[in-house]
């Protein structure tokens, strides 16, 4: 009792004692007028200051003379504006590094093929300049049949004319079809006796069984996993591809559907203190067998690296028409009727019992559906593993969400689930999905941000790298405008605030990652990871947002990228 009674003296004596804050001296104090916290809006300090890898304070440029010692780095932004590092909210970053060692197929602006005969340029060029020995592999990523002259995939004819010494496999722009040549249908034992797989499809010359080397979704899996392995020094591929997540602002990146080999390799990385930004991993799941996580330690950072949760597979594409839509594509793949919906990776029963099974183990899942029916069949699924949403923080996030109607937006709403939305589509496919995929009433509605924004459901929007590169002011720039190729806005109820883009690609992936304590905001407490832009993105006009640049990267309060060699930030 006397014990209590002196504690309570000496805390009523120090609360009438005039105030006095005790600080250190900071490493690093940034000082501008473009401090951009993701609190509010109206949050608006001048000068924010770093110990270690945390913030410390924030408050007024007058007040933060305390703060600075004989080795704090004081950084004056002037019209730079610092904001919380970018967030990742779906990726792919050890498969982005295994694209930077193949030959690059895409279509501008990210390539530069723009037809089937420069296609097959690029690949004469690319297995000359890299001298690749006859029987080796030849890997090119990104064709897409939607922007070369021909508007359509290359076929085994095609890549013969290339090369008959080497297995050539292409990997759609959307990663969910592949073109491969005679030799590579020969090495996995693919010809016309071949029957379609389940959730697959092998397209096959008019008139005949024949395979034309177009494979679909699971049809695709035996060359997968040929040419799926870690490459020549894979440990440098990964650093570069680290590097290039930084130059764009990111400083927790994704890994979702990774492999085992990639899992061992990021797990060295870690290990070793190579890794210099925080990644979250996803191994792909294709059934209720725990042999796939077994041994996994889920939601806790090894030093990191961090085990998210599982990711699955629902459907398609949506530019490859191979989604799971509830009503017809606008205009049909060739050989398929006007009823063609796409289809399911799996049938609902497995659907089900993955998303209950991984729920009751209270293991986060992301699951990829572009269609509003694989929509549906994970709505339903979630619905109910949590007892139609009784378990709560879940956060079940729909990768993609690209189709999904008002109803199910709904009923996400009520299920606490996230949807993260691919909405750089609206600029790199955009006239695609009006023209040919969806037509312009479905079109327009494509990854409905306003429309989420508006029933106040928690989302995010992703690159999803490397189907787009990991280029964060396009996707600002994509959500806010959305302006196809053809310079027409795609929907433009469904456009966001800058405040509102900025807030799905730092608090809001900070919340779906279980992580909001520590990250997506500028508050004392949480981890300095910082992005410096050379510009107010607050202050320019959206159709303006590619006008500006990422400066420097901060991850756990150390400079990871700078534009000027040496430079501050």
């Amino acid at each position: 009792m006397k014990q209590t009674v002196l504690v309570s003296l000496l805390l009523l004596t120090a609360a009438a004692c005039e105030p006095t804050q005790v600080t250190a001296p900071a490493d690093h104090l940034f000082i501008g007028e473009h401090i951009i916290t993701m609190r509010s809006p109206d949050d608006t300090p001048t000068a924010l200051a770093v110990i270690d890898e945390e913030i410390v304070w924030l408050g007024r440029e007058e007040d933060a003379e305390d703060w600075i010692g004989s080795n704090t780095q004081v950084h004056q932004l002037g019209e730079r504006a610092l904001l919380p590092g970018f967030i990742d909210a779906h990726g792919h970053l050890t498969y982005l590094a295994a694209t930077l060692n193949w030959a690059n197929l895409a279509s501008p602006p990210v390539g530069s093929v723009t037809s089937i005969e420069s296609l097959q340029a690029k690949l004469r060029n690319y297995i000359a300049e890299r001298g690749v020995p006859s029987g080796a592999w030849v890997i090119g990523n990104g064709y897409d049949d939607s922007l070369i002259a021909e508007q359509r995939h290359p076929t085994r004819d095609d890549l013969d004319e290339v090369s008959t010494d080497h297995p050539i496999a292409l990997i759609h722009v959307s990663g969910h079809l592949y073109a491969v040549n005679s030799q590579a249908l020969e090495l996995t034992g693919i010809d016309s006796d071949s029957a379609d797989p389940a959730g697959g499809h092998m397209r096959r010359y008019a008139g005949s069984n024949v395979p034309n080397g177009v494979l679909e979704e699971s049809a695709a899996y035996p060359i997968r996993a040929l040419i799926q392995q870690p490459g020549e020094n894979p440990i440098a591929a990964l650093n570069e591809a680290v590097v290039l997540y930084a130059s764009h602002g990111i400083t927790t990146a994704q890994d979702g559907a990774i492999s085992a080999a990639a899992i061992e390799l990021l797990e060295r990385m870690d290990e070793e203190g190579s890794l210099t930004l925080d990644v979250v991993i996803y191994p792909i799941v294709r059934g209720v067998d725990n042999k796939a996580v077994d041994g996994m330690l889920f939601g806790r950072y090894a030093n990191r690296l961090k085990f998210g949760g599982v990711k699955m597979v629902l459907d398609g594409s949506p530019q490859g028409k191979t989604a799971y839509l509830t009503e017809p594509y606008e205009i049909p793949p060739d050989g398929k009727g006007a009823d063609y919906r796409g289809y399911p990776t799996h049938p609902v029963e497995m659907v089900d019992a993955m998303v209950a099974h991984f729920i009751d183990r209270k293991i986060p899942i992301l699951a990829h559906a572009n269609g509003d029916a694989a929509a549906e069949m994970l709505i339903d699924a979630v619905d109910t593993a949590t007892n139609h949403g009784e378990l709560t923080n879940h956060r079940t996030v729909m990768i993609h969400a690209q189709t999904v109607r008002d109803d199910q937006l709904d009923r996400m709403a009520e299920l606490a689930m996230i949807p993260s939305f691919f909405s750089t589509h609206t600029f790199f496919w955009g006239d695609w999905h009006r023209d040919s995929v969806l037509g312009a009433v479905r079109g327009a509605r494509i990854s409905p941000t306003r429309s989420a924004m508006d029933k106040g459901i928690t989302f995010t929007v992703h690159n999803d790298a490397p189907i787009v590169p990991p280029d964060m002011l396009r996707l600002l720039w994509s959500t806010t405008n959305r302006l196809t190729r053809s310079n027409q806005i795609l929907g433009p109820d469904e456009r966001l605030t800058t405040y509102e883009a900025l807030a799905a690609v730092t608090r809001n992936a900070a919340y779906q990652y279980f992580e909001a304590d520590r990250k997506g905001t500028l508050e004392v407490g949480k981890l300095a990871d910082l992005v410096v832009l050379s510009g107010n993105p607050l202050d320019v006009r959206t159709v303006d947002l590619l006008s500006l640049e990422v400066t420097s990267t901060w991850s756990h309060g150390v400079l990871v990228y700078s534009q000027v060699v040496g430079g501050g930030g």
